[in-house]
């Protein structure tokens, strides 16, 4: 990952002098189209042009809009493309903004959002933060996807944010593949799957299928079994400049590629799939200086005050004080050591 300033000369002064700023919407809820409008009108008082998605233009209903439709040129010229749903509003918006310079923010208006910088008791400090152009933007890696038939012949590619899932297509049956790295084969196993991801993808799909959370700013490709008939088959933690390889058999059993649950390609019998860095990197704007450490907290609800914090009681009707975070150093919380706290129990 790399992070840069949007230089003024090109982010907050275009070439024609108009700043855009493309809205992209979860429209099946009244209260994400309530938050859309509130948001376009500030935007558009502060001098920004906005910018709407033709399928979703008529659910908005914004005065003064421009209207494009859904497609590779939907984000050109735009600064900023602002999501407002979950991770899978997100990952569409992503295939707008991945053909131009625009960057992506995101307001969580799902269940997890992880992807969002955003929530929406924090919307007007985004906006504000986007009037003044006061944000950064970081480059997140993203992988290129390539798949060959059993004679090596390009049939197909696409590309993902989070992952690329190799999956089987018929539930009854186990998936035999041949797991290769950079050209050298590695192991093989039955399964209903394997993954390749980012980092960036490491608290999606990955995530849920055992594999390590990766902080962002490494540059790392993942490799991630699903229920693999196998000793040996963990996950994997690879150099960025590697290619992944996920073979599959001759012998009838249907497998494709997802990519990011949107696009999917079909492999052919005897065929393979290769995974690499792409070329061309998803850009984040980031509005908020919380750490990907605080985000995971947030969305997990992690304990962050140690399993001791939470133990023994003052007695009948009583909490016992609670004990202070080491790690935050909170001076409101109870310094005192345990042994000092009356009905503490070590």
């Amino acid at each position: 990952m790399t992070a840069v300033q949007p230089p003024e000369s090109t982010a907050c002064t275009p070439a024609d002098g108009v700043r855009r700023v493309l809205l992209a919407v979860h429209t099946g809820r009244a209260d994400i189209i309530d938050l859309a409008r509130t948001s376009a009108e500030r935007l558009q008082k502060a001098g920004l042009v906005v910018r709407l998605l033709d399928d979703e233009a008529a659910d908005l209903g914004i005065e003064g809009a421009e209207v494009v439709p859904f497609g590779p040129e939907a984000a050109d010229g735009a600064e900023v493309v602002i999501v407002m749903g979950g991770d899978g509003t997100f990952l569409r918006a992503a295939e707008l903004a991945r053909a131009t310079d625009a960057a992506l923010t995101g307001v969580n208006l799902g269940k997890v959002g992880f992807l969002a910088e955003t929530e929406p008791e924090t919307v007007e400090e985004t906006l504000s933060a986007i009037e003044q152009c006061e944000y950064s933007v970081e480059e997140r890696l993203t992988l290129q996807v390539d798949v060959f038939d059993a004679d090596g012949v390009w049939t197909g590619g696409t590309w993902a944010l989070n992952e690329a899932s190799v999956e089987k297509v018929e539930r009854s049956r186990v998936l035999d593949v041949v797991i290769a790295i950079d050209g050298r084969p590695l192991t093989s196993f039955g399964c209903d799957g394997v993954l390749a991801a980012t980092p960036t993808g490491s608290t999606a799909y990955a995530f849920s299928a055992g594999g390590p959370v990766v902080w962002p700013d490494v540059e790392a490709l993942l490799l991630v079994p699903t229920n693999a008939h196998a000793l040996f088959a963990r996950p994997l933690v690879t150099s960025p400049e590697s290619v992944l390889t996920v073979g599959v058999p001759a012998d009838g059993t249907r497998a494709r590629v997802s990519a990011d649950g949107r696009r999917t390609v079909e492999i052919p019998l005897g065929g393979r799939v290769d995974v690499r860095r792409s070329d061309r990197p998803v850009r984040i704007a980031r509005v908020q200086p919380r750490s990907f450490g605080d985000r995971l907290v947030a969305k997990f609800g992690l304990p962050v005050r140690g399993f001791r914090g939470g133990r023994g009681h003052a007695g009948p009707g009583q909490e016992l004080p609670r004990a202070r975070n080491v790690l935050l150093r909170d001076d409101t919380a109870d310094a005192r050591p345990r042994d000092e706290v009356p009905g503490a129990q070590a």
